[in-house]
């Protein structure tokens, strides 16, 4: 049931976080950070199932919002407060006060998550999880050894080509495997569904996005001379446009449906990357942020929640929510090693920042314009 594998997400990343804490070596740090990913991974996809089983569709969209508001503040303020706390504790304290909110959490979802059984009790995707795991890795690992002032002559080189040749096998043999599975991660069935591969191809441009807020305050440091201990600040702003942005996003998700919503938030995005790579001034690359971070609001979480809720049954749910888990960490791994890459081969960082600014504000058009189409038909609005 939903409730036993929330509570165990929670007690897992617990247990993790505890490890990374007192971890007396770089081996036993990166063990906990496993366990911590593996209990994080399930939070969000539970949560939204929740919703779906608790709200009815017309009120759907305000419940995710909040879930979207919430969780994206989280994500984004943790930078910030990580570094505060770093300026004046050891780095051990920055998972050590986690664990009383954990703590508190599972607390309170005990006493008040409604039990809940499965339809059928399904098995484990073991090869389909250790596919995908394979295949992200090779595809992080081809797209890092890109330089990106030559990308075309990088690809000739084989600790490029060897990696992404792997991860093409890797992507078809898990497509034979999933189509054996008993109970496959990427159903077909639920991957085939045009309005499905639209959530899918959004929590891919999500985590994009996201890749590039651990780099917003090194390349305000570099083009416009902000202090290192203050930088993390800068994050502030974006957060206060998420915040602002999920619960009116989800909203008019009840009003008008995902496909304008969709479309005003990917513009929004579009421009505020526009805006963060040709600022002339703090000022202006700070309206940038405010600007992107209302766009994510209206995508991450709140969207993505809605699209898929309304295309599962109520079977379907947890494992809906679970393909947006897995498709935001192959924009946030593809983003990050793709804009490290920028930055590192350009002729400076900041040229190399802007570069990638700039690239991804025009994938958010194409992306809205892809993404409109296919909810055309959707039973998620196509306003």
């Amino acid at each position: 049931g939903r409730k036993r594998v929330y509570l165990f997400d929670i007690g897992l990343f617990a247990v993790g976080t505890l490890v990374v804490a007192l971890a007396p070596s770089f081996g036993v740090l990166i063990a906990g950070r496993v366990v911590q990913g593996f209990g994080a991974s399930g939070i969000f996809p539970v949560a939204t199932a929740v919703v779906g089983d608790t709200f009815p569709p017309e009120r759907r969209g305000r419940a995710v919002g909040l879930l979207g508001a919430v969780f994206g503040i989280a994500f984004l303020i943790g930078p910030a407060l990580g570094g505060i706390l770093l300026a004046v504790a050891s780095w051990r304290w920055l998972f050590a006060l986690s664990l009383p909110l954990a703590l508190l959490v599972f607390v309170l979802s005990a006493r008040t998550l409604p039990e809940s059984r499965a339809v059928a009790p399904r098995a484990f995707d073991a090869a389909g999880v250790a596919t995908l795991a394979a295949l992200l890795a090779a595809l992080v690992v081809g797209l890092s050894g890109i330089d990106a002032s030559a990308p075309w002559s990088g690809l000739t080189e084989a600790w490029v080509w060897l990696p992404l040749a792997l991860a093409v096998a890797l992507l078809v043999l898990l497509v034979s495997v999933e189509r054996r599975a008993e109970a496959p991660i990427l159903r077909p069935g639920l991957v085939s569904r045009r309005p499905v591969q639209a959530a899918c191809l959004l929590a891919i441009g999500a985590g994009i996005v996201e890749a590039t807020f651990v780099l917003l305050s090194s390349y305000a440091v570099a083009a416009f001379g902000v202090e290192r201990s203050t930088a993390s600040y800068l994050l502030l702003l974006l957060v206060a446009g998420v915040t602002v942005g999920a619960p009116v996003a989800g909203r008019m998700l009840d009003r008008v449906g995902a496909r304008s919503v969709v479309t005003v938030a990917m513009g929004l995005v579009a421009a505020g990357m526009g805006v963060v790579a040709l600022a002339p001034s703090l000022a202006v690359h700070l309206v940038g942020t405010v600007v992107l971070g209302l766009g994510l609001s209206g995508i991450l979480g709140s969207s993505l929640a809605y699209i898929l809720l309304a295309e599962a049954g109520a079977d379907e749910r947890a494992v809906a929510q679970g393909l947006s888990t897995i498709f935001l960490s192959v924009g946030q791994l593809v983003g990050a090693a793709t804009l490290a890459a920028l930055a590192a081969s350009s002729a400076s960082a900041v040229a190399g920042y802007q570069a990638g600014f700039g690239w991804i504000a025009v994938g958010a058009v194409v992306l809205a314009v892809v993404a409109r189409q296919l909810l055309g038909g959707a039973t998620t609005g196509s306003c």
